[in-house]
C-alpha cells in the first residue's frame, strides 16, 4: 500500500476537530502533518500571501477576498467555527453613545483590518438590525489587510496615533471599537445582553454566523483530484464524534456551550458543513461584504467552493 500524502496543516485545536488533531481520525489516502501557529490569524497571513501550508484553517471574508484577488486556493465547506457577534462592538462605560444609531458621524476603531470577518458580521448587525448608516462612520484600523491588494472604501482609515485603540477609546478619541475584546470594568458592550441578542437573531433570522472555514492549494486539488473530497469527509468525521461527546463533556469551553445551547435552541446540528445547509448565511455574508466594499461583487458560491465537495454535506 503506498503511503499517505502527507498534507503541512494549521488549525486551531477544537472540539471539532480533536479528534483529527489526536490521530483517532485521518483523511483516507492523506496524512495531516500539524503545525501549530500560536497567533491563528499569523498562519492566515501566511498562507494568504505566501501559501505557506497544504490545507489551513481560513477566516471567511479574507477567503473570499483572497479568492477575488486571485490567491492560488480553494475552500471546502468546512465551516469550523461559528459565532454571535452583537457582543464585538464595545464602547467607554458612561460615554454619550448610547445607540448605535449614535456611532453615525463619529470614528469607530476596527481590530486590525476592515476586511476581519467579526468585524463584517457586528457591521452588518449595526445596519441590519439597528439602521445604522455605515457610511457615515470613520473606521479606524489598528492593523493591514492580510490580502495586501485589497482597498477599502474612503472612509477606512489607519490608526495614525501613538495611542492604540484601547487608549483612543478611553481618550474619547473612538466611539467605540469592533471586535477587540476588551476585558475591563470601564469598558462595556454597546448592545446590552448580546448574547440574548445574538440567539434572538438566530431564533428569528436563522443567523449563526461562520467566521472560518478551511482552504487547500489548488496546486494539490489539480494534483490530487481526490483530495478536496477526502479533507471533507476527514473534518465531518472528527465533527460528528465532537457532536455525539458534547452533552457530555464535563468541562466544556465557551465555544462547546455555545453549541449545545445553539442545538438546544435549534433542535438541529449548530455546525453544519457544506454549502446547501449554510446557502442563507452564505448568501448574507457575500451579500454584506458588497454592500462594505470589501467584495466588488458577489461570486456564485459553488465557483468558490472545491469541485467534488460543492454537493456535499456532513
Amino acid at each position: 500500500m503506498p503511503e499517505p500524502v502527507a498534507l503541512r496543516t494549521v488549525t486551531r485545536t477544537q472540539g471539532a476537530n480533536a479528534a483529527l488533531k489526536s490521530g483517532e481520525i485521518a483523511p483516507r489516502g492523506y496524512q495531516f502533518a500539524f503545525e501549530e501557529v500560536p497567533v491563528l490569524v499569523s498562519a492566515f497571513r501566511w498562507m494568504v500571501r505566501e501559501l505557506a501550508y497544504d490545507v489551513c484553517e481560513m477566516a471567511l471574508t479574507t477567503y473570499l477576498v483572497a479568492k477575488e484577488h486571485g490567491v492560488a486556493f480553494t475552500a471546502v465547506p468546512v465551516f469550523l467555527v461559528r459565532g454571535l457577534h452583537h457582543g464585538a462592538i464595545q464602547v467607554a462605560a458612561g460615554s454619550d453613545v448610547r445607540h448605535p444609531k449614535d456611532l453615525e458621524g463619529r470614528r469607530v476603531g476596527v481590530s486590525r483590518g476592515y476586511t476581519v470577518t467579526t468585524g463584517v458580521w457586528a457591521r452588518a448587525v449595526l445596519h441590519e438590525e439597528y439602521g445604522v448608516d455605515l457610511d457615515r462612520i470613520t473606521w479606524v484600523l489598528s492593523g493591514d489587510e492580510h490580502v495586501a491588494q485589497y482597498r477599502p472604501p474612503a472612509n477606512v482609515v489607519p490608526n495614525d496615533s501613538p495611542h492604540d485603540l484601547e487608549d483612543l477609546l478611553r481618550r474619547g478619541e473612538l466611539a467605540a471599537i469592533v471586535g477587540a475584546p476588551i476585558d475591563a470594568p470601564d469598558v462595556v458592550p454597546l448592545i446590552p445582553d448580546p448574547t440574548a441578542a445574538g440567539l434572538t437573531a438566530l431564533a428569528e433570522r436563522g443567523l449563526y454566523p461562520i467566521n472560518h472555514l478551511v482552504v487547500v492549494r489548488d496546486e494539490l486539488l489539480r494534483a490530487h483530484p481526490d483530495l478536496a473530497v477526502a479533507v471533507f469527509d476527514a473534518f465531518a468525521r472528527a465533527k460528528q464524534a465532537y457532536l455525539d461527546r458534547l452533552p457530555g463533556i464535563e468541562a466544556p469551553t465557551a465555544l462547546d456551550r455555545l453549541n449545545r445551547r445553539v442545538r438546544e435552541l435549534t433542535g438541529a446540528d449548530p455546525l453544519p458543513y457544506g454549502i446547501e445547509p449554510n446557502r442563507g448565511v452564505l448568501d448574507r455574508l457575500v451579500r454584506t461584504a458588497v454592500d462594505q466594499r470589501i467584495l466588488s461583487c458577489p461570486p456564485v458560491l459553488e465557483a468558490v467552493f472545491a469541485e467534488g465537495t460543492r454537493d456535499l454535506v456532513g
